[in-house]
């Protein structure tokens, strides 16, 4: 993989990079979602043979301080995460319980229920971690394998509140195969976890914007923290969209394809 060098980048170009790979990657996964159901094993092909790419390049970059690697690193991460989002969007891996006719339950049943909707998905992610892991171990570059730790805590994080119960599920975004998992979202105007998954999320990415401007300029320190802690940012911003009387899905709007048939209602 082939990035621009240290002198050819302004200093607000990380945060530029992460930005548009966040948004990007995120619309284009949205798109692929909304064609039809025969293109899936096309597109989980050609992201497959990406994953192996990511894979390689994580494990290269890992061993290099430099600003392209710390790039590299970041970008590699978000492509093996975006394989994972795309295994269960479009409906590879998801879960042992699929079914609509399971009448609603509460407390822990209901949490066990939503678990087996997604539990093949869990252990992928679980797996994967260990595999940038291991790719990382000890290497001087840690970038990736921090990208990747903030994209699945965030991502557990947001899962946990919409299954609690926030205001603005963006249940649009479900495609009809995944139409059963609106049974375990929850519209709440707010839960307990979501304060404290917000202050403690972004104490961490005040502490990462901090190191990052401590850094020397445009060294692989400031780019990668940087890079990190925008994708940081992001999520943190993710999380407050499911607060405020705003439609997220308009970010993604360009994504959304005509093609896309809205997930029918769950039943009672």
């Amino acid at each position: 993989m082939i990035f621009p060098t240290e002198a050819s980048l302004p200093a607000f170009f990380p945060i530029a990079f992460a930005t548009f790979v966040w948004w990007s990657s995120t619309g284009l996964i949205l798109f692929l979602d909304g064609l039809p159901r025969t293109t899936f094993p096309w597109s989980m092909g050609a992201a497959s043979i990406l994953l192996v790419i990511a894979l390689g390049g994580l494990a290269q970059s890992a061993q290099s301080t430099s600003v392209c690697a710390a790039y590299q690193a970041f970008s590699c991460a978000v492509l093996i995460w975006a394989w994972l989002e795309m295994s269960f969007l479009l409906g590879f891996l998801i879960g042992p319980r699929r079914s609509l006719n399971h009448p609603t339950s509460h407390g822990w049943q209901r949490f066990r229920n939503a678990t087996e909707a997604i539990l093949y998905h869990e252990l992928a992610l679980v797996v994967a971690a260990a595999l940038v892991t291991f790719l990382t171990w000890h290497a001087p570059n840690p970038i990736g394998s921090w990208t990747f730790a903030v994209l699945w805590v965030m991502r557990l994080s947001a899962k946990l509140n919409l299954f609690l119960g926030v205001p603005n599920l963006s249940a649009e975004l479900l495609p009809s195969h995944l139409a059963h998992l609106r049974q375990y979202l929850t519209r709440r105007p707010m839960n307990e976890l979501f304060p404290v998954a917000v202050t403690v999320a972004s104490a961490v990415d005040a502490y990462l914007i901090f190191a990052a401007t401590e850094a020397p300029d445009q060294s692989f320190s400031s780019v990668g923290l940087a890079l990190v802690a925008t994708l940081l940012s992001l999520a943190i911003l993710e999380h407050w969209l499911m607060i405020i009387p705003v439609n997220a899905s308009k970010l993604w709007q360009w994504a959304l394809d005509s093609t896309r048939r809205p997930a029918p209602a769950p039943e009672a």
